[in-house]
């Protein structure tokens, strides 16, 4: 009886602290997108969408020349790729054993044995289902990541490209986007670090969930010092279609 009881109060938490969780963080990431679309500047992700297409004008004045640079510089870009979707892909692969084992032992057992302390067999193969698509999506995007960097690796290095101002623009655009998917599966690692802690249940996931958005704003907006300090190292100004390359994935 003390166990039903229990159940039903951690069922309500669920219905009520999760979807503030989540609504708190997309909340965020739509403040996110609407600041890097009027105000790039004001954002790292904005910053680097600049700084890459600086360096890609930078490399593609001489290619001939930097070319072996700019291959170096993606390579270690793709190298990091590759160990994140890796990593995501791995881990997809240990969570779907465990939901596998632990489901066969659960129709072994008897129903009094199926409520521990991560809940219900059911509610508890939920968080683990919303683990396992937030590593796949982790897994794709990283994909598509190494998908454009390794499309740019061959780009940047051509010689007719040289004094084109829309071809190099085109290079900048798939970089831009390599690094967009680069971010995206970052997000999805993020977005783990609460729906781990939603295992222990919903109120560790709530305040995850506040902690990480105030951590992801300090990370991702940048202070006046850092803006006239890039201001000074950048001499071309962002453009409007530098700042949807990122935000724009074809």
């Amino acid at each position: 009886m003390l166990n039903g009881e229990r159940m039903d109060q951690l069922d309500n938490l669920d219905y009520v602290l999760v979807p503030v969780g989540i609504g708190l963080l997309g909340i965020y990431h739509v403040w996110l997108i609407l600041t890097i679309r009027r105000n790039p500047t004001r954002t790292v992700i904005g910053l680097n969408a600049e700084s890459r297409r600086q360096w890609v004008f930078s490399i593609m004045d001489d290619p001939l020349k930097n070319g072996v640079l700019a291959v170096q510089t993606i390579r270690n870009n793709i190298m990091a790729s590759s160990l994140l979707a890796t990593t995501a892909i791995t881990l997809c692969s240990l969570i779907s054993v465990y939901v596998v084992s632990n489901t066969s032992a659960g129709v072994n057992s008897s129903s009094s044995d199926s409520v521990s302390l991560h809940g219900t067999t059911s509610t508890s193969s939920v968080k683990y289902f919303a683990i396992l698509v937030c590593f796949l999506l982790a897994f794709l995007c990283n994909v598509q990541c190494l998908r454009y960097y390794a499309h740019v690796s061959f780009l940047a290095t051509l010689p007719t490209s040289k004094d084109r101002r829309e071809s190099i623009e085109y290079v900048v655009a798939n970089l831009n986007r390599g690094s967009f998917f680069w971010s995206l599966g970052l997000r999805a690692f993020y977005l783990s670090f609460p729906l781990f802690l939603w295992v222990f249940g919903p109120i560790s996931m709530f305040l995850c969930c506040c902690v990480m958005s105030v951590l992801l704003y300090f990370l991702d907006t940048t202070s006046s010092f850092t803006r006239i300090l890039h201001s000074h190292s950048v001499n071309v100004e962002t453009k409007p279609s530098d700042v949807e390359s990122v935000c724009q994935p074809s």
